[in-house]
């Protein structure tokens, strides 16, 4: 079937200028000039013999041929973007995955290199992100993401396990005070404040930091890192995610005398519903690795 058709290019400067409602951010939009885009929207209305926009040149409103040509154009432009970043998606082999520093550090990197060794065609470009606006600025084929939720629209949410916490700290350290952890210094990070209160209030047992606020100012950290490396150095007892010290409770270096707690977290992986292969490829292998990791949990860090 032979397609009658105006110009794609005026098309595009129509679906722009309705859809942002001013010429010049259309302009911006297609990289062209002010001028370019009236003549384009011109051109349309000429092929097809009716006006699309009405009133002042400055301030533009769709009529209602305008109003009724715009979501259409607006839909097709879309499936059109969405069609062509697909197969460049396909043809690439990078891959970028977006995750917290310290879970990054501490969780995935050490495992990381299994699905290079299972998938060598794909390169995977890690990012490190902490807050909701870094993981909002970037463009990620998966976002490894901790907390209760909610998470953006749009996006598949698949959990790799549940967060428990507890206080961990250096075999030198525990040492000295065996059996009681509340004459140690305890530490904090400003990403969660709350994280001593919280355990406490779900493992029943007393919170023995207090408050952040009324904390030495030496024991407040800015980083999850940052902390958990100081009680590894023995410079006091911190709040850990089992995920994120359990190779270091393996290994001897911190001891977690009380167990870890549900702390209402769970780690999720976010990807775009209908991903290409090679995001197939690492979301199989996250919840892989996540589901080996749960089953060599020990009784004492779970639930």
């Amino acid at each position: 079937m032979k397609r009658n058709l105006p110009s794609l290019n005026a098309l595009r400067a129509f679906e722009a200028a309705g859809r942002h409602g001013r010429m010049s951010l259309a302009a911006e939009e297609l990289c062209v000039t002010h001028g370019a885009v009236s003549r384009q929207v011109q051109q349309l209305e000429d092929a097809l013999g009716v006006a699309l926009f009405e009133g002042p040149k400055n301030s533009p409103r769709l009529t209602e041929a305008g109003r009724s040509l715009l979501p259409g154009l607006t839909a097709a432009f879309d499936q059109l973007d969405a069609s062509v970043r697909r197969i460049a998606e396909t043809r690439s082999s990078v891959l970028d995955l977006a995750a917290s520093g310290t879970l990054a550090m501490r969780w995935l990197i050490p495992r990381l290199h299994a699905f290079q060794e299972r998938h060598p065609e794909v390169e995977v470009r890690l990012t490190a992100c902490d807050s909701d606006d870094q993981f909002a600025r970037i463009d990620y084929d998966v976002a490894i993401r901790v907390g209760a939720g909610p998470w953006p629209e749009g996006m598949d949410v698949g959990e790799l396990f549940a967060e428990r916490t507890g206080p961990v700290l250096s075999p030198s350290l525990a040492r000295l005070l065996p059996r009681d952890i509340a004459g140690l210094p305890m530490l904090h990070t400003r990403t969660r404040p709350h994280a001593w209160r919280q355990w406490a209030d779900a493992s029943g047992h007393r919170n023995p930091a207090g408050d952040m606020e009324k904390a030495p100012a030496a024991s407040v950290y800015q980083r999850f890192y940052y902390m958990l490396e100081a009680a590894t150095a023995g410079l006091g007892v911190a709040i850990g995610p089992w995920q994120l010290v359990a190779d270091d409770v393996r290994a001897g270096r911190l001891l977690a005398p009380f167990g870890f707690a549900p702390s209402g977290n769970a780690y999720v992986a976010l990807s775009r519903p209908r991903p290409p292969a090679k995001v197939k490829l690492l979301l199989e292998w996250l919840f892989e690795e996540a589901r080996r990791f749960e089953e060599e949990t020990p009784a004492e860090a779970g639930d």
